[in-house]
């Protein structure tokens, strides 16, 4: 096994009462990591993405990577539709092993596009007018075929790409990802004939990035599907039963974070030193708002991109109400090397850095920051990735959906529903005149009548 991402937990457990906690609920987590792998916990019927990197096999791979060469090779730009579980995943790893240039120097990773993450009229025109006369592909993931934001989308794009190049082609371009036997793409899907994939029964989207849900859209990118794999079955294997809780990352991660929740530190900023991984942050925060925010309860997951926000929300880390702590991606190695220039004029005042790497500058100004909120009272949980690539990332997912699982038994909620998110969609279809909301539909138009 190569290296594994590091977990520092120094900065959260530095104070005697905290490590007496630690230590007190060890025992209690290591009881919900086993109930996680007997099955005995609440949700215990979408526990699939537990052994999930390990069940992946070479031939089921080389299958995505073909599907995913063949749209490449006929498709100028082929586009992801699909929301939440089914978008998160895949814009995380594709913005973090990405060039931030490649739209403007032509690479293959800009094939990528994405619908049916949000409802936006303007959005959709806009992808709409770009694909006009231009050979795409559709890759549509959704297990119900119902929901309505990718619904929408798929619905606009097939007809374009129908109108555009035919039925034949539509067909051989248009990949579904969904359930396997039920639901209304899987009718269409096999009445059309297109390529499918399976979205399991048993893993909630939010575990999906790892399933062709993810694995499709990052191989049409370009991207090393099989290393962001095995990082995932090294993970596995690192936070597995038979791994003394002591050592288990994923599994002490989720005491600090739960020792800190039952002292008062309500909110969770995941950090990081890279814009690569704003988007590894937004994941973060659908995997434990979902999983974790019911009942009552929650850690809130928030994000930050430092330097950049250290000029904003930065104020209220350092002196704002105590209710916070962070944790920080740390990465140790940077894809290249840039040294500061001598300056003759010096009116900057930087020539005590001339010859000196940019990224000497960010580790200092990471190792200040850490060091200052902590002195601010702002507990420091750091997580370091030797560097950035699919390997460790792949680590990261596994690392952070095996915390989510004990930290939400810790919490004492069922970490794998999320009957909430459905709140909105009754209004909205009443709202919208869905037939069988007739009922639905009175009864809000007179609350919005008299105001809410």
């Amino acid at each position: 096994m190569a290296e594994l991402i590091k977990l520092d937990l120094s900065n959260a457990l530095d104070t005697p009462e905290r490590k007496a906690s630690f230590e007190a609920m060890i025992p209690e987590a290591d009881r919900a990591l086993q109930s996680l792998f007997d099955g005995t916990g609440e949700g215990n019927d979408f526990l699939g993405w537990l052994d999930l990197p390990t069940s992946i096999t070479y031939s089921f791979l080389d299958d995505i990577r073909a599907t995913a060469e063949a749209l490449r090779k006929d498709c100028e730009f082929v586009v992801s539709v699909g929301i939440g579980g089914s978008y998160l995943g895949i814009k995380s790893t594709i913005e973090a092993l990405r060039d931030s240039f490649d739209a403007y120097k032509g690479l293959d990773t800009s094939k990528l596009l994405y619908a049916g993450n949000q409802i936006s009229e303007d959005y959709l025109y806009e992808l709409l007018d770009l694909l006009r006369g231009k050979k795409f592909g559709i890759i549509n993931i959704s297990k119900s075929g119902t929901t309505t934001e990718p619904a929408i989308a798929f619905r606009l794009l097939k007809n374009l790409l129908e109108e555009q190049e035919g039925r034949e082609f539509a067909k051989e371009h248009i990949v579904a990802i969904t359930d396997s036997k039920k639901g209304a793409l899987r009718t269409l899907a096999d009445k059309e004939g297109y390529k499918t994939f399976v979205i399991p029964d048993n893993v909630g989207g939010r575990f999906t990035v790892l399933t062709p849900v993810g694995l499709l859209p990052i191989a049409v990118a370009g991207l090393d599907i099989k290393q962001l794999v095995q990082g995932a079955q090294d993970m596995e294997e690192a936070t597995s039963l038979k791994v003394s809780p002591d050592i288990n990352p994923s599994l002490r991660y989720a005491v600090a974070r739960n020792v800190l929740y039952r002292e008062g530190k309500k909110i969770e900023i995941l950090a990081n030193f890279s814009p690569k991984l704003q988007y590894v942050g937004e994941w973060f925060k659908q995997l434990f708002a979902e999983s974790e925010g019911k009942d009552g309860l929650a850690i809130f997951p928030a994000s930050a991109n430092f330097t950049t926000d250290l000029h904003s929300i930065g104020q209220l880390i350092q002196q704002g109400e105590r209710n916070l702590f962070e944790t920080v991606l740390s990465v140790e190695k940077t894809w290249h090397q840039v040294l500061l220039p001598e300056d003759k004029e010096n009116l900057d005042g930087l020539n005590y850095l001339s010859a000196k790497r940019i990224d000497f500058v960010n580790k200092q100004a990471e190792t200040g920051t850490l060091l200052a909120h902590v002195d601010g009272g702002v507990p420091n949980i750091r997580i370091s990735l030797p560097e950035l690539n699919a390997y460790y990332l792949g680590q990261l997912y596994y690392f952070f959906e095996k915390a989510v699982g004990i930290s939400g038994y810790l919490l004492g909620v069922n970490p794998f529903n999320q009957p909430g998110v459905e709140d909105y969609k009754g209004n909205m279809f009443a709202l919208l005149g869905k037939p069988g909301y007739e009922e639905a539909s009175k009864a809000i138009q007179n609350r919005l009548g008299k105001g809410l």
